[in-house]
């Protein structure tokens, strides 16, 4: 049963305890307005349109690696309630063996991802349009 906050019943983590997350690795992350409310814009005719607020959670996202050593961008999408991106930490002092193959991000830095989980991300293809 999660635990009580201010008196009312909320989820448990969703991260795995045992997992370090400042280790190197490829990060899904997804960020919620508060009822989701749409904050960040609008769809019209499927193509999305950027509030002011969307325009800097655009912005704030790629000044991440301006703030934060050994980080690769790759995919991002605004939508209007909430945000998707993937972060890549790539440390080259990561003392956990992850110095294999390196992978060329939409940013044009390396990355680890490859050799970590077997894949590849292709940051230089587009989102496909919402419903598809």
């Amino acid at each position: 049963m999660a635990e009580k906050f201010k008196g009312t019943y909320r989820i448990e983590s969703a991260r795995w305890q045992s997992w370090d997350y400042g280790r190197n690795g490829a990060y899904f992350i997804t960020i919620c307005t508060k009822d989701r409310r749409h904050f960040f814009g609008k769809v019209v005719n499927q193509q999305m349109i950027l509030s002011p607020v969307g325009q800097l959670a655009e912005q704030f996202w790629y000044e991440i690696i301006d703030h934060a050593k050994n980080v690769v961008l790759d995919q991002f999408v605004v939508m209007p309630n909430h945000i998707h991106g993937i972060l890549i930490l790539d440390n080259p002092n990561d003392n956990n063996g992850n110095d294999g193959a390196k992978t060329v991000s939409k940013s044009g830095k390396k990355s680890g991802f490859n050799h970590y989980w077997g894949i590849q991300i292709r940051g230089d293809k587009k989102c496909p349009p919402i419903g598809s």
